[in-house]
């Protein structure tokens, strides 16, 4: 059972050394090491004040990650979602997705997706655009997702 407390944010400023540290570790062991694809992983973007970190934390280390790129108003990006292997099937990935979805609210958003893992991302509403293209060696789509109106409060 996932608990509230374990769900974390952060704006890229606002992120400890600590932090920063923990969730480059994760990202570098799930993209790079676990599926053998050297990148640039440290692009210049994480620190940057528009940028939303979300991850799962229950305990010393994080379990998942994703971070939305962009600021409120403007077309958001998800990406660098990732769960440590020994946590996945519990539903981090899903429980993080909706983090984000009330992060990013009627903005229209974005994201590449690894094809294997485009019907997770059609569950909240993302639809593939163009064929799927080769991103060092995995199969990615990209996916948009439009925006939102707004919520109305009742009539009272």
């Amino acid at each position: 059972m996932t608990t509230p407390s374990a769900l974390r944010s952060a704006a890229g400023p606002d992120l400890s050394a600590a932090e920063l540290y923990a969730l480059l570790k994760l990202r570098t062991d799930v993209f790079i090491v676990e599926q053998k694809c050297p990148y640039p992983e440290i692009d210049g973007r994480d620190l940057d004040p528009t940028t939303q970190h979300l991850w799962w934390q229950p305990a010393q280390r994080p379990l998942a990650y994703l971070r939305v790129l962009g600021a409120p108003g403007t077309t958001r990006r998800i990406g660098r979602v990732c769960t440590a292997a020994e946590a996945r099937g519990g539903g981090l990935g899903a429980l993080l997705m909706r983090a984000a979805l009330d992060a990013i609210g009627p903005d229209p958003s974005e994201l590449d997706a690894q094809t294997h893992a485009q019907p997770f991302y059609e569950r909240f509403g993302y639809v593939a655009q163009g064929a799927p293209y080769d991103d060092d060696g995995i199969a990615h789509i990209h996916m948009t997702r439009a925006a939102r109106a707004c919520p109305r409060s009742p009539a009272r």
